[in-house]
């Protein structure tokens, strides 16, 4: 895939996503889905990920964090899309 066929979306989820694998079910979601980027806990309860990779893909990643994890309940999903750059592989950042 091209550069000029990449996006990126940054997310923010809310709800109870953190002790609820979450992250760990995020980068084994974007693995399977080939998408590159990262997802870690935030200080006030929420997580952050960013997703790059072809946008129908990308797509289906902020599909996915509106579910998340078994145990997680979501209760909002803030997805704003930005320019790529160019992330390789995927990992949960601490």
């Amino acid at each position: 895939m091209s550069d000029s066929d990449r996006v990126r979306a940054h997310v923010f989820v809310s709800g109870r996503v953190q002790g609820v694998y979450y992250r760990a079910s995020t980068r084994d979601a974007a693995r399977e889905r080939g998408v590159d980027g990262w997802v870690k806990n935030l200080d006030d309860g929420r997580v952050e990920a960013v997703f790059e990779g072809d946008e129908e893909r990308v797509e289906a990643m902020c599909e996915w964090c509106e579910t998340g994890s078994r145990a997680a309940e979501v209760n909002d999903v803030d997805a704003t899309m930005e320019s790529p750059e160019g992330i390789a592989g995927f990992e949960v950042r601490w």
